[in-house]
């Protein structure tokens, strides 16, 4: 299998697009560090985990908010594990509202969990991705960084900074042998779809704006992270794949 002897820390594991993250790595051999803190999708995570005739998935409680305690925890299962080989950093929150209505409060809390979380785990990460002079680092952004999209400033100014660390940390780990590269998922449906009131009218925006003209599953998106983890993509480092059925194209 693929990634067998890997370790492969996945954040928002338990959400709409990281069971199947988690699930897919594990599939392919991976040890799975499964991070999250929502109890009733983990049970879930879980179940699909024991499903699998193999796959190792360990589900790994850490409050995102929390970067400091981030660090430490994320340090010691590298320790514990013998390194963390693969970080997808997929976690985020989404508040929607009107601009002038988010506190400054408001706005630092969405870039802990979405931006500064995964400068932390990242950092804790990277010792032992350059001890093994191999490393992964799959950040998460979206389409919404494009433009397009009201009432989300302070998620779609944390995607913006997922991409720009994408490119800092390719460039600056490149040497040694750790790529960073970046996925950027269109309108999946998942959970994140709830904060719209019309759900029937959405999904035909959605298929409006797709030139694939049928919704994606979040199975398309583990299918590229792994394609990004892989050998394969070796000499691919500093890039954002939109996978969102041809909605932006650039």
């Amino acid at each position: 299998m693929e990634f067998s002897g890997k370790t492969v820390l996945v954040t928002g594991a338990a959400g709409g697009l990281g069971v199947d993250i988690s699930i897919g790595f594990a599939e392919q051999g991976a040890r799975v560090l499964a991070v999250d803190i929502d109890d009733v999708k983990i049970t879930a995570l879980i179940a699909r985990a024991v499903a699998l005739s193999s796959g190792d998935v360990r589900v790994e409680r850490i409050d995102l908010s929390q970067p400091q305690s981030v660090q430490s925890r994320v340090a010691a299962l590298a320790e514990e594990r013998g390194g963390i080989d693969i970080v997808v950093n997929n976690a985020a929150i989404y508040p929607s509202k009107p601009f002038e209505t988010y506190s400054i409060a408001d706005w630092d809390a969405v870039q802990r969990v979405n931006v500064t979380a995964s400068v932390a785990i990242v950092q804790a990460a990277l010792p032992g991705m350059r001890a093994k002079h191999w490393g992964r680092i799959i950040n998460v952004s979206s389409i919404t960084y494009y433009g397009g999209w009201a009432n989300l400033a302070p998620y779609v100014a944390s995607k913006g900074a997922m991409v720009a660390l994408t490119r800092a940390w390719a460039r600056e780990f490149g040497a040694d042998g750790i790529t960073a590269n970046c996925i950027a998922p269109g309108a999946f449906p998942t959970d994140a779809e709830k904060i719209h009131p019309d759900p029937v009218g959405y999904t035909r925006f959605v298929l409006d704006h797709q030139s694939i003209k049928h919704r994606g599953t979040p199975r398309d998106i583990a299918a590229a992270m792994m394609f990004f983890a892989s050998d394969r993509a070796g000499f691919i480092t500093g890039q954002t794949l939109n996978v969102d059925g041809g909605w932006v194209m650039q």
